[in-house]
């Protein structure tokens, strides 16, 4: 099963106050990118946040799941936590205030 756009669409709009939201599609399923950092997955239409200890302290209880079969845990959002428009994108935040800059790409020889 793959994640249908308008779930990605919501969650970018539930976010948009977290900083620049982005989403790349990937295999059926979405990374979602803020300030070009990746925060989150959409998998199966559910959320996973990367696990940073800021996020965990933000959260309280959290609760972790696989984003796809064998890949590491992420913190797994439960859809009615989604209708929390500033919850969400504090949430979103908070986890990449953290997360390190990208690195920068490396050219491709000609």
């Amino acid at each position: 099963m793959s994640t249908q756009a308008s779930t990605v669409d919501y969650i970018l709009e539930q976010t948009a106050d977290a900083g620049t939201m982005t989403a790349r599609k990937m295999f059926g399923e979405y990374a979602l990118y803020c300030g070009g950092k990746v925060v989150a997955f959409v998998c199966d239409d559910q959320l996973f946040i990367k696990p940073t200890d800021a996020g965990r302290s933000y959260l309280g209880q959290v609760t972790e799941a696989e984003a796809y079969p064998g890949s590491k845990m992420y913190f797994l959002i439960d859809g009615e936590r989604w209708d929390d428009a500033d919850w969400l994108a504090g949430l979103v935040k908070t986890t990449a205030d953290v997360l390190p800059e990208p690195k920068p790409k490396k050219m491709k020889a000609k």
